[in-house]
């Protein structure tokens, strides 16, 4: 792949992330095959993927929509929730992908990668975490209310020119992307980011502008246990470059698990503050707030 290649690419999962990458792929002139629901899918191929932007614009797009692969491809970006992974799966057969094919998920949290090289082979599957609040708020109607898109990109040293390109391609449609040599790296700084967000707007129904000043105390001891694990793991984090982050994102933005929470979907609960639970008991880091946020949503 190069970054005046057109790509075939099946996107696992075009909800709000996926739909956001299945549309600026398939904008930047690339094959897109979005895989779900035989509803979603059907929704896919009568009007295409439509997205409202101010970081991208606003426009629709044409893509292909099916349940279930039928023929190899250049990339499989697997963009489902931890919750629905191991069913989604189904979806893209290992025996249909070619040797040449990359798996990227764009899972949260730190624990999904060896399921999927179970499945598909370390061969094909790289580590990859985007940074980005997109919503799915109908098939296929998608809105991105963040001022970045950014997606970090690592794997295997066998794995690293194909990385490489796809980050060209992905900058070339409209993504920051760049790539690491540490899987870890890559996993747990979105962690990081992503863990006191998640776990403190949906605990308390609030957005982030509401929980930067109302909880700012809890989310910043939030911040410092999620980093103090992934020190532990091997992977420092600065506290206060993710408390600038937050001040980035606008006021009334929400996570993905509150929405979930909101609309009576499981939570990733498991996958977001479960996995730092765990990794915190691992390495005999004291997580107090964290695990209390966990059990209270529990």
């Amino acid at each position: 792949m190069g970054e005046t290649e057109r790509l075939s690419v099946a996107v696992l999962g075009p909800g709000g992330v996926g739909g956001l990458l299945a549309g600026l792929l398939a904008r930047a002139g690339h094959r897109v095959v979005c895989l779900a629901g035989e509803d979603t899918a059907r929704a896919l191929r009568e009007q295409g993927i439509r997205v409202r932007s101010g970081q991208h614009g606003d426009f629709r797009v044409a893509v292909e929509a099916g349940t279930r692969l039928e023929e190899s491809v250049d990339l499989v970006i697997v963009a489902v929730k931890e919750t629905s992974l191991a069913e989604a799966v189904r979806r893209v057969p290992g025996d249909v992908l070619g040797g040449g094919s990359l798996v990227v998920p764009l899972l949260n949290g730190v624990e999904h990668l060896e399921f999927l090289r179970e499945r598909y082979g370390s061969r094909r599957v790289a580590a990859g975490a985007i940074r980005v609040e997109a919503t799915r708020v109908a098939p296929g109607v998608i809105e991105h209310g963040t001022a970045f898109t950014d997606v970090e990109l690592a794997g295997p040293d066998a794995l690293r020119g194909r990385l490489e390109r796809l980050a060209g391609v992905l900058d070339a449609a409209g993504v920051t992307a760049r790539v690491t040599g540490d899987e870890g790296a890559a996993l747990w700084s979105k962690l990081a980011l992503l863990a006191p967000f998640a776990l403190l707007t949906t605990r308390y129904g609030l957005t982030i502008g509401e929980v930067r000043s109302l909880r700012r105390d809890e989310l910043r001891a939030a911040v410092r246990e999620v980093a103090a694990v992934g020190a532990a793991a091997g992977v420092p984090t600065d506290v206060e470059a993710i408390m600038g982050r937050y001040e980035a994102f606008p006021a009334a933005a929400k996570s993905s698990m509150q929405r979930d929470a909101e609309a009576g979907r499981p939570l990733e609960l498991d996958a977001i503050g479960g996995a730092v639970v765990r990794a915190a008991g691992r390495h005999g880091v004291a997580v107090p707030v964290v695990a209390g946020l966990v059990e209270a949503l529990r």
